[in-house]
């Protein structure tokens, strides 16, 4: 099937070469010249884990192709993805200009039916807008469909290719056929394409988004009261994720939630409901406690050093929002940087992926090390931001070593307590007692 996507940042790159693997022709469209040419020259603008070997292999098969120009990417195409930016606005609600604005001049390009497939994250309505724009500007006829994407950064191939569900929102019948003939073999397991109206499939998104928020947010809350009452959250974690009706993900506290799907989505959804004159309370708290927890490690190295930050140096291990991308959107790394250097401390950070967007961002603000070790050298402690797979078994004599003190201020409860008691290290994490 010919194929175009529209938009090529994480969910339209990863959505148009994962369709390209399964024999489909692609084109993805983007108005960045330059980043266009960069693709056709086979160079991968994101870190995604699996993503270089389909890309690259897609493009050499002729299967992949990228261009800058509209109607020359969907003249052939049968269904047409949108996968655009919907920034939240200063009051929290999605910026859908660029979706509506694709719309509308996709809508002066068509010369016969097309299906239109909304990938973003989008409010419940956004079909029907998308319908109106594209009906005022346009007598050929075509079908808009809500297909959420439910990708994880770090996995986000292994999620396209072996989806638990697709969410396909259509009321056309010629829309729904094609839906179910593209998804067809991504689901030869049984996984199910579910078939209902666009704005249940829009609300399936952000529900979906927001529930594994409040899990976050609930388990930081107990987490914060296990440090209160002497309890273990590790060990609440595993008590209560036994229990199948629960579950064992999403359960790990630590210091909030980022990237680009949960913070933004769960303030779309909570604008989307006060524009709706319903208070949702629940949304409301999730979105408070992040914030707090955010800066949760900040507070705990403040009353280690009785507020003393002015002059102290600082490895941090860690800048993307989660390990396995170089993300950086809403970070807690950022939130912690900006609160230590405010402070009057120095920084000196290590990630495998993401320094070079952090550097981007915030330029000298901070150092970076090529290596985690280097990173230590004269420290007066270091800082577990990410949990990458690299932090977890590292050489504690010469971290030992390079630290000017034995003084570990952990994020993501990376190290057994008993390791850091044999190793006599000061050691404060998150929801469990302190080991000094």
């Amino acid at each position: 099937m010919k194929i175009a996507v529209v938009g090529t940042g994480y969910v339209g790159l990863v959505t148009g070469t994962c369709l390209a693997e399964t024999g489909n022709h692609v084109i993805c469209v983007d108005i960045n010249k330059e980043k266009v040419n960069k693709m056709q020259a086979g160079q991968l603008p994101i870190y995604e884990p699996g993503l270089d070997l389909l890309f690259h292999r897609n493009i050499s098969q002729n299967r992949l192709q990228f261009t800058a120009n509209l109607a020359e990417g969907i003249a052939d195409a049968k269904i047409i993805f949108l996968a655009l930016p919907t920034p939240p606005g200063g009051d929290g609600s999605a910026d859908l200009s660029y979706v509506l604005g694709a719309a509308k001049d996709i809508a002066g390009l068509l010369t016969d039916y097309k299906v239109i497939v909304t990938k973003s994250t989008v409010p419940v309505g956004t079909a029907d807008k998308v319908t109106a724009v594209m009906k005022a500007n346009t007598n050929v006829d075509f079908a808009v469909v809500s297909n959420p994407e439910f990708l994880r950064e770090g996995v986000a191939v292994e999620d396209f290719m072996k989806p638990d569900r697709v969410v396909v929102g259509t009321k056309d019948e010629r829309a729904r056929k094609l839906m179910g003939e593209l998804y067809g073999p991504y689901v030869r397991q049984g996984n199910p394409v579910i078939f209902m109206d666009e704005r249940s499939s829009e609300l399936t998104k952000y529900a979906a988004n927001s529930f594994l928020a409040t899990k976050i947010s609930f388990m930081n809350e107990i987490a914060n009261l296990c440090e209160l009452v002497g309890a273990d959250v590790d060990m609440v974690r595993r008590g209560i994720g036994a229990d199948n009706r629960i579950g064992k993900r999403f359960l790990f506290s630590g210091i909030g939630y980022g990237g680009s799907c949960f913070p933004k989505d769960v303030q779309a959804l909570a604008k989307s409901a006060e524009e709706n004159s319903y208070d949702f309370k629940i949304l409301n708290s999730v979105m408070e406690v992040n914030e707090i927890q955010k800066k949760i490690l900040v507070e705990k190295i403040k009353k280690y050093y009785k507020g003393q930050l002015k002059g102290k140096k600082f490895a941090m291990w860690g800048l993307a929002f989660k390990p396995e991308t170089d993300d950086i959107r809403e970070a807690p790394s950022l939130y912690i940087i900006d609160e230590l250097v405010a402070a009057g401390a120095e920084i000196v950070a290590f990630d495998p992926e993401a320094m070079k967007n952090v550097e981007n961002l915030l330029g000298d603000k901070i150092k970076y090390a090529n290596d985690p070790y280097a990173a230590l050298d004269g420290a007066d402690a270091l800082l577990i931001v990410t949990e990458w797979s690299l932090f977890r078994t590292p050489d504690f004599d010469q971290v030992e070593s390079l630290l000017k003190e034995k003084v570990i201020f952990d994020g993501r409860n990376l190290y057994d307590l008993e390791k850091m008691v044999d190793c006599g290290f000061y050691y404060n994490s998150i929801g469990r007692k302190v080991i000094s």
